[in-house]
């Protein structure tokens, strides 16, 4: 067995390939030089009496004798000859073939087949793997090897790596021969590195620097500042690019004769990098003259079209601004029906004058109407699913707008990919159309098992499956629990957006939902405070008024119930029961605690001409809504809310989102009272709006609005002690009415980190919660307590036993008689207010925003949704709880 050197101009022998072969380690040679020369006839020409063909393995000698033009009786020449050589080395089929005279007409065709690929091995591919090159090679196992192919497909794989933009790339290939003439072929792979751009060379600009032309381009230098840009490799698709973009600059700058004259890109001696060479030739810089419309359309009239061209004479030209008129005249062509409508910008150039004066002409078309509705690639989704968001239908006049927004309400399903688009192509006559949409289906459903942290709810654990396509209807199907150190909660959900194939959206869900308040202690660890424990229901109907206006109404009914640990917060009172005691708790949280059961009635105003509900980049939600409870139940309120978002889209991939919400709860019935007569706020601590993180960023979790903070005051001191010793509780109270409003900036990033799912964005937050009752406080009257006698009283727990705390408190003692603490221990209220007073001061009930900056990255990463959040806060009042660094995993709130 012989390991060979394929093609021409390979010289040097390389290694075979490594995987073990019979007879034996292949030695590689010199290929063999075909012989290709007839032996000289006797006389110019003999009668030609056989013809025996040797060396013949796969193929017949019939087969061979068919390639030539040689014939028994023929006469056989020098010129018959090589002709004979050249028909049989075209082939392919031959390394190796010799004619022999041998008698005077006897003639033997000797030949020597190529041999059969067994197998085709890459070798020192590590950046392109096997799937990407393999499909390039045409050589394949069983066909006939030759040389040609081979040179061809080492041309394939090297382009390949050119495209990767490694021009260093070199591939040997090699054959190891075999027994029963069977050869593998080996391709011995150099990568190389990647060809960089050195450097970027203008030649010829004289109004505009080289850092500006630079900034336009896809293309970068390989310099530290774009050490992160995939730009800085060399590919030849994005010169071309660059050349086009080059002169889209000029061309919106006024210089209508810009041209380049040469892009030249010069590899270095060592094939590592590339220097670009442009020349330009800017030209003149124009004006805009006199812009006019001409219609030969009858429905319409120039003066329809005018309010479009925003050029005025005088101005610099810009080719950028002539195409954004001619697609808005288009548009506006296709809302009267005019799909395919012509309109040809006619230019006229002044060159003394430096003018270019424009001429929209809107040439003669017939007015279109749909033909047909065609839908390809749905193979879960049923037809009906994608034919109703149409705002069309076969018959109707056509309408660029409707046909747009059908693209945008079939984008917002989130059954499909994102690209999806509406073709307009010629119906069976010049006036139909067909609209065909291409759909490429996606994943709906989704199973999530997940484990996460967050900085507000510590380790979060969330398991949740959601069909949002169920039965390829539509319909969306959830359900869903969650766990944290502080909340708990289990849903079921269902929704049918078209019931009855009507357009009514039904739906409904089940809940239930434990949360656990708390706030922080001197230690900055979190307390517990109050528990909420919510079950109930919601069904939901959902009625379209018009195309962009919703009116969604539901029904709901909860039972709620509010308790405090009996352990911690309550005592025996005066009249020998145990009950929450305020001056452990407060007065606002003992207030809280009980069952209630809330019936609500409720409706939603919602206009909503978003492009995209999932990832809106442009368009208008505004949702209007009013829940009434008091049908039934015990709790009564009116809940009114409103919000606003506003998309923009600047371009250059910014969006600008504003965001404004507001709200006000109002209780209504009779009024209630404490036991100490003290009127209590009309709306209960759990229905109140609670402002913080996530809404507003920069401050901490219910970080801002009314809140009741409980401080120490020293032995034989009038004066709390403010400090974070101090602080003994922070119980956050929400408030009856808020506002809130966000600006916030969508940043650009390069396709790379836009396709891992990374979107950094900057904003300005602003809000307040305000308009409580100030509720009654523990030594708000200025009195010095343990003066009261309630605070040294001792505290009991719900079996009887007094509590105690361990002088050195790291134990609990308990007694069930006595009304003094054995020896060793101290009464619990004692421990935790030093022995000495305490006194409640209520902040935060002014209407006057709270503001804060920051800047925020989302990921959607492999653990997860991640979004993190670093935001000061710039304005704040005092006892608002700020935070600077937010971040959550595993879930979203």
């Amino acid at each position: 067995m012989i390991g060979t050197i394929l093609g021409a101009g390979y010289a040097m022998p390389v290694e075979a390939a490594k995987t073990p072969k019979p007879h034996g380690v292949p030695v590689p040679v010199a290929a063999p030089a075909p012989t290709t020369s007839a032996p000289e006839a006797a006389s110019p020409s003999e009668t030609i009496r056989t013809i025996k063909v040797t060396g013949n393995q796969r193929l017949e000698a019939e087969t061979v004798l068919s390639y030539v033009a040689l014939k028994v009786g023929d006469q056989y020449t020098r010129e018959a000859g090589d002709t004979a050589l050249k028909a049989l080395y075209a082939t392919e089929l031959f390394a190796d073939v010799q004619i022999k005279d041998e008698n005077a007409g006897d003639l033997i065709i000797q030949v020597r087949e190529n041999p059969v690929v067994n197998r085709i091995v890459l070798e020192g591919n590590k950046r392109l793997k096997n799937d990407k090159i393999m499909p390039e090679i045409k050589l394949s196992a069983r066909e006939i090897f030759t040389r040609s192919k081979v040179r061809a497909d080492v041309g394939r794989i090297i382009e390949l790596y050119r495209r990767q933009g490694r021009y260093a790339a070199t591939v040997d290939p090699q054959m190891v021969l075999l027994d029963q003439n069977r050869v593998d072929v080996v391709f011995e792979i150099h990568e190389g590195d990647k060809s960089k751009v050195r450097r970027i060379n203008i030649i010829g600009n004289e109004h505009f620097s080289d850092s500006q032309l630079k900034g336009q381009m896809a293309t970068k230098e390989a310099t530290l500042t774009h050490f992160l840009s995939s730009g800085t490799s060399y590919d030849p698709d994005r010169m071309a690019y660059d050349q086009q973009k080059l002169r889209q600059f000029y061309l919106t700058q006024g210089y209508a004769d810009f041209r380049v004259v040469s892009a030249v890109a010069e590899l270095t001696p060592d094939k590592k990098d590339f220097i670009i060479t442009y020349v330009v030739e800017e030209g003149k810089r124009y004006k805009f003259g006199d812009v006019s419309v001409q219609s030969d359309i009858r429905d319409i009239k120039p003066d329809m079209l005018q309010p479009l061209i925003k050029m005025k004479k005088g101005d610099w030209y810009n080719a950028k601004a002539v195409e954004d008129t001619v697609d808005s005249m288009t548009e506006t062509a296709g809302l009267l029906g005019y799909a395919f409508a012509n309109i040809d910008p006619d230019f006229n150039r002044d060159g003394d004058k430096l003018t270019m004066g424009v001429t929209y002409k809107v040439n003669q078309t017939p007015r279109v109407y749909v033909e047909r509705i065609d839908i390809n690639g749905n193979t879960l989704t049923q037809d009906k699913v994608v034919r109703r968001e149409f705002r069309l239908s076969e018959g109707d006049a056509f309408n660029g707008y409707s046909v747009k927004r059908s693209r945008d309400r079939i984008r917002s399903l989130g059954y499909f990919q994102d690209k999806l688009e509406i073709d307009q192509k010629p119906g069976s006559a010049p006036d139909k159309v067909v609209l065909e949409a291409n759909v490429q289906e996606k994943s709906t459903g989704q199973l999530q098992v997940s484990a996460g942290y967050s900085s507000l709810e510590k380790f979060i654990v969330s398991l949740s499956i959601e069909q949002n396509n169920f039965r390829g209807k539509g319909q969306t199907v959830r359900a869903s629990a969650d766990w944290s150190a502080y909340s708990k909660s289990v849903s079921l959900g269902f929704t049918e957006p078209y019931l009855f194939d009507k357009n009514l959206a039904l739906g409904f869900d089940i809940f239930r939902r434990d949360y656990r308040a708390f706030d922080y202690t001197t230690d900055n660890s979190r307390n517990t405070t109050y528990n909420d424990t919510t079950t109930g229901f919601q069904v939901r109907l959902g009625i379209p008024l018009t195309e962009y206006w919703t009116l969604a109404t539901r029904y709901g009914l909860s039972q709620d119930k509010v308790s405090l640990d009996k352990d911690t917060y309550y005592s025996v009172n005066s009249a020998g029961n145990l009950a929450c005691d305020p001056i452990i708790a407060g007065r606002y949280l003992c207030d809280a605690v009980g069952n209630r059961t809330t019936s609500s009635i409720g409706y939603s105003l919602v206009y909503d001409n978003l492009n995209n509900r999932i990832t809106p980049t442009a368009g208008n939600r505004f949702v209007f809504s009013q829940d009434f409870a008091g049908l039934g139940g015990s709790v009564k309120y009116v809940r009114t809310t409103v919000q606003d978002d506003k998309y923009h889209n600047l371009g250059s991939g910014f969006i600008l989102n504003i965001h404004g919400e507001g709200g006000y709860i109002w209780g209504y019935g009779s009024k209630q009272f404490d036991d100490e007569d003290n009127e209590l706020d009309a709306v209960r601590l759990t229905d109140r709006f609670q402002l913080g993180s996530p809404q507003i960023r920069g401050f901490d979790i219910r970080g801002l609005g009314p809140r009741v903070i409980r401080y120490n005051i020293p032995s034989g001191s009038t004066t709390p002690d403010f400090s974070k010793n101090g602080k003994l509780q922070d119980d956050a109270l929400g408030g009856r009415a808020y506002y809130l409003g966000h600006l916030e900036m969508q940043l650009p990033l390069g396709s790379g980190a836009k396709e891992a799912g990374f979107k950094p964005s900057i904003y300005v937050d602003a809000g307040s919660v305000f308009g409580l009752k100030k509720p009654a406080l523990v030594g708000d009257d200025g009195t010095l307590l343990p003066t009261d006698s309630r605070l040294l009283r001792p505290v009991r727990s719900s079996s009887g036993q007094l509590q105690c705390i361990s002088t050195d408190g790291n134990s609990t003692v308990t007694t069930k008689s006595g009304s003094t603490c054995p020896s060793g221990a101290i009464d619990y209220n004692t421990q935790i207010f030093g022995g000495n007073g305490i006194q409640e001061i209520y902040y935060g009930g002014s209407w006057k925003p709270r503001i804060s900056i920051g800047f925020g990255v989302s990921w959607n990463s492999p653990f997860g949704p991640l979004r993190i959040d670093i935001a000061k806060a710039l304005v704040k009042q005092k006892g608002d709880d700020t935070k600077l660094f937010n971040f959550n995993v595993g879930t979203q709130f």
